[in-house]
């Protein structure tokens, strides 16, 4: 297990963006890493795997920068690199939802704690647990009694929420992804159409699966890579199929 892989996001305002491209692009080269980054208008998005020390070469660089210096990262270990390539992309969105009046840096939605979720969960409180991902990734593993919404697409995110009960708007609503990006919006989304409490699960299934394990959830977390799916110790689980990445 000597690869580390790297998932960080961070939502900044950002400008320059094909000299930013450029110059990420040609130090993950010179490292070897492999991945995908995205950038846009409101910030970064990073899945990158190599041998560590390169890695932390990229972050200590990346930090560097005032704009990225408080990104925070999840890190997992595999055999072999999860991605055949390298991209670096400019995109309108680092995570699409197609509703610009939705900004995690003007109006975010407070954050949950993973051990406090677990807490709630252990207590038996009255919330909502809504998946915010797509419904073959809820198929693959979700926490118990989670409300999905069987999305195709994260964009279609903001309509499927049209169809939910109005009486969820006066309950707690705890939304939860992959790594937290989604809930960067989908949350404040919900706050916008009404709803009264709204948290968004700091860091999502895989800070949980860092800080509390497996408790209260059921099957894996699948992830955009050729790994396909962690499970609660953030290994390779045995639903991987050898997904191009």
């Amino acid at each position: 297990m000597h690869i580390l892989n790297i998932a960080a996001y961070r939502f900044v305002r950002l400008d320059g963006l094909p000299r930013l491209r450029d110059g990420i692009r040609a130090h993950c080269k010179s490292l070897g890493l492999k991945g995908t980054v995205l950038i846009a208008g409101e910030g970064i998005n990073l899945f990158l795997a190599g041998a560590a020390p390169e890695i932390e070469s990229f972050l200590d660089a990346l930090r560097a920068d005032a704009r990225f210096s408080a990104t925070e990262v999840k890190r997992s270990w595999s055999a072999t690199r999860p991605f055949k390539r390298l991209l670096v992309k400019i995109k309108r969105e680092i995570v699409s939802m197609r509703r610009p009046e939705i900004d995690p840096l003007r109006a975010p939605a407070p954050r949950l704690a993973p051990q406090e979720l677990k807490r709630w969960l252990d207590q038996g409180r009255d919330i909502v647990l809504l998946d915010t991902r797509n419904q073959f990734e809820v198929e693959l593993g979700s926490f118990e009694n989670t409300l999905a919404l069987g999305l195709k697409s994260f964009s279609d995110f903001p309509r499927a929420t049209a169809a939910l009960a109005d009486e969820l708007k006066n309950r707690p609503v705890v939304t939860f992804c992959t790594g937290g990006i989604r809930c960067e919006k989908a949350a404040p989304w919900l706050i916008s159409q009404g709803y009264c409490e709204v948290y968004q699960l700091d860091g999502g299934i895989l800070n949980y699966f860092e800080q509390c394990g497996s408790a209260h959830f059921r099957g894996d977390c699948f992830v955009f890579d050729q790994r396909v799916a962690l499970d609660a110790r953030l290994r390779q689980s045995g639903c991987a199929t050898g997904r191009d990445a």
